[in-house]
């Protein structure tokens, strides 16, 4: 049954046609996404669709009573609201209630929170209350009275995918909805969408996430609709094949066309002697013969500049912002050609040691020798700057007119834009009408352009679309310097990394020799050995609590008062343990007060272990 159809749909902005006469449909309970080469579209579809956006022509059908939820790729709220009070701008009695209790319990005010309470029992709210508290916790918002103007765009854009969510719309749409968040927030929200019932169309960058929501695939290329029914490997697949069909079909037409038209051409122009059909058909072949496939790809072949033995060593650096340690004795000597990959939360440390090792952030102590041959090239999430009233073949004519290839060969920078499929229509543009994903690419372009042999990457993939990406891992494989990269796109990850560094937060850096996908299996056992082991400890103290009568005979009245004293400290402990982990993974707190649980949770951690040793003592007399 069909929540959405789509119907001859068309869009343009002046003379440029993104998309016409477009037609598709999704159904009930289906998880689709979109796919398209950037510029092609995909962001202006999701607005269309809805309703942030008007087509020129065409119809947009929902189903009746349909429930609608849009994130979008750039949300925009009141910068002088709170997060709360943006929460609370949602259309829902429900939503409101239980937002309006929450306001209520942060102001302290003891009326609001009776009126809000009663409330919320008659509409049953508190079981969707904990819903609430745990989506928003999963996304690590906590401050709801924070405002939005002193939120970063990762933060803000959190905000929205949790309100979308909260909403329990029958059909989601998602645009980039894995930007900005961390590894263990995507496979969260994966899980997430995999047990809700409900339509859901996407754009994403993620392949990883891709295949473990989605079950069917839409493409827009070249102004035409193609459906496919699987993940992103059996699209690909697919997809060549019907390349290679509509290509070997237009060379039988190319061919037959030649020959058509000599006999065209011998005939008089008086043809009231031809057969009017084979006139028709003749037509119908020309049509076909000047159609182009457009599968053009992107071929990276740049240069980097020579790299000498001596990279980067890097001996016991240390980096701490007001007394908070954010690096700790980070000792490491780089190698040429190695690719290493850089994991862990926001706030742990990651951004940090790429701007030390660049350059941009002196550190506190250690020492930092950086070879003489080293060129950076730095790629930054954040803050692309590109002058935006210029046209694109201007800005990078200012870099260089001619680029060198390493192989004896030079390119025009005209030349050198459209291997980056940037068109020569495309290249007199200004800068400021690129879609974001052609931004970043030509902001990527501008970097290789100064032939870097130490490139740092902080989240490439973002924005850039999947066809890109692929062609953008094989020159990463191939890339002759060191490469180091910052990502949450496990896929790209896996594909291009020899080890990984990760930060595990409190100035705790491991580095583990594979890819993230062998780090994470890894990680898993782990902490399922350590859950292992925390349940036999609990079965060992409940063990002690049912032969407590024994123990009692063998301790003295003291001793067993201690070691009852020492249960419910250690319980008490680890509870106060959790809430500063909280505290601290987020990243929030005032440094003052990031300071001072950073301390207080390394005093508990000296007291756990005292009062453990204590416990097992008592626990085992007399054994």
């Amino acid at each position: 049954m069909p929540c959405l159809q789509v119907e001859n749909l068309t869009k343009s902005f002046g003379d440029f046609e993104l998309f016409s006469n477009i037609s598709f449909g999704i159904n009930r309970g289906q998880k689709v996404a979109l796919i398209a080469k950037n510029g092609a579209g995909k962001t202006t579809l999701l607005k269309i669709i809805s309703g942030q956006e008007s087509s020129d022509s065409g119809k947009i059908v929902f189903r009746n009573d349909l429930k609608t939820a849009y994130l979008a790729q750039e949300p925009v709220f009141n910068e002088d609201h709170t997060i709360l009070e943006a929460a609370l701008s949602m259309d829902d009695e429900l939503i409101g209630t239980i937002l309006n209790y929450e306001k209520s319990l942060i102001n302290d005010d003891k009326e609001s929170i009776s009126l809000f309470a009663d409330k919320m029992d008659v509409l049953n709210a508190w079981e969707y209350e904990a819903k609430i508290k745990q989506i928003l916790g999963k996304l690590k918002i906590y401050d709801l009275d924070k405002k939005i103007k002193e939120l970063s765009g990762g933060q803000v854009k959190r905000i929205a995918l949790a309100m979308s969510l909260i909403k329990e719309p029958d059909f989601l749409i998602l645009d980039e909805p894995t930007n900005h968040l961390d590894l263990d927030m995507i496979e969260w929200l994966e899980s997430y969408l995999n047990s809700l019932n409900i339509s859901i169309f996407m754009v994403t960058h993620d392949r990883y996430f891709l295949d473990n929501v989605c079950d069917f695939i839409i493409e827009l290329d070249n102004n035409t609709i193609y459906n496919y029914k699987g993940n992103y490997s059996y699209f690909l697949e697919k997809r060549q094949e019907r390349l290679d069909m509509e290509s070997s079909s237009i060379d039988k037409a190319k061919n037959l066309y030649s020959k058509e038209l000599e006999w065209m051409r011998r005939q008089p122009k008086a043809r009231t002697t031809k057969s009017k059909s084979r006139i028709d058909s003749f037509y119908d072949l020309q049509t076909i013969a000047g159609k182009e496939i457009n599968n053009q790809k992107i071929t990276i072949n740049v240069s980097n500049a020579y790299l000498g033995k001596k990279i980067i060593e890097a001996t016991y650096i240390c980096k701490s912002f007001e007394g908070q340690k954010i690096i700790e004795n980070f000792s490491y000597t780089f190698r040429r050609n190695e690719k290493i990959g850089i994991v862990g939360n926001n706030g742990t440390g990651k951004t940090t040691l790429i701007n030390i090792l660049s350059g941009n952030l002196r550190h506190d102590s250690g020492t930092l020798e950086i070879g003489q041959t080293v060129v950076f090239g730095y790629y930054k999430q954040e803050g692309i700057k590109l002058n935006e009233e210029i046209r694109v073949i201007d800005l990078i004519k200012d870099i260089a007119e001619y680029v060198d290839l390493g192989d004896g060969r030079k390119i025009s920078a005209s030349q050198f834009l459209e291997l980056f499929l940037f068109s020569p229509e495309v290249q007199y543009k200004l800068v400021s009408k690129l879609s974001g994903g052609e931004k970043r690419r030509l902001y990527l372009l501008t970097i290789l352009m100064k032939r870097p042999n130490f490139l740092i990457l902080d989240e490439p993939t973002n924005d850039l679309d999947l066809l890109s990406l692929n062609v953008l891992e094989e020159f990463l494989k191939s890339y002759q310097g060191c490469l180091l990269v910052v990502s949450h796109d496990r896929f790209f990850m896996d594909k291009i990394v020899d080890h990984i560094f990760v930060f595990e937060g409190n100035a705790v850096m491991k580095d583990f020799p594979g890819n993230y996908s062998l780090y994470r299996e890894y990680a898993t056992k782990l902490a399922q050995a350590k859950k292992n082991d925390l349940a036999k400890k609990e079965k060992t103290i409940t063990v002690v609590e049912k032969e407590n009568n024994t123990i009692k005979k063998k301790l003295s009245y003291k001793e067993q008062k201690e070691l009852e004293t020492l249960e419910k400290e250690l319980e008490a402990l680890e509870k106060e343990k959790k809430v500063i982990e909280i505290g601290l993974s987020d990243n929030k707190l005032p440094h003052d007060e990031m300071i001072s649980k950073a301390n207080r949770f390394s005093e508990i951690l000296g007291i756990i272990d005292s009062k453990t040793e204590r416990w097992i003592e008592l626990s085992e007399k007399n054994e």
